[in-house]
């Protein structure tokens, strides 16, 4: 059973990068909001400083590995806000988020912030997902 499907409605241009213009929750279901993440592995230590590539690969797998724990899966993301410090960084952030959200990707904001928690970060996501 499908959960989600994303939408590409006429009148508005297709992405330039990872993202649905709008994700529609097809039935009922469990909402899942996931914090932001940053690139801390599971021993706290901040994995890619200076390197958003790195940054961005280890947020998605936290991401991963939490919607996972709730019972779900990537696929069941549906919005994701993203928080950059240099948004320059856009398509290298994209090219790895291909690597998570290869079809219907969720629909997504990304905003330039001047800072996040540690200096060191580069990136925070938070997501909604929807279970079914």
């Amino acid at each position: 059973m499908t959960l989600r499907k994303a939408l590409q409605p006429d009148g508005i241009s297709k992405p330039a990068g990872v993202w649905s213009p709008a994700v529609v929750v097809t039935r009922p279901g469990q909402l899942v909001f996931l914090s932001g993440f940053t690139s801390r592995d599971s021993t706290g230590a901040i994995v890619g400083v200076g390197d958003i590539e790195a940054q961005t690969r280890q947020v998605c797998e936290n991401l991963q590995t939490t919607i996972r724990a709730a019972g779900g899966d990537m696929k069941d993301i549906v919005s994701v806000t993203v928080f950059v410090r240099d948004v320059k960084h856009f398509d290298l952030i994209h090219k790895v988020r291909r690597e998570y959200f290869p079809a219907e990707p969720p629909a997504s904001t990304m905003v330039e912030v001047t800072g996040l928690v540690d200096e060191r970060f580069l990136i925070e996501i938070n997501a909604i997902a929807a279970l079914a």
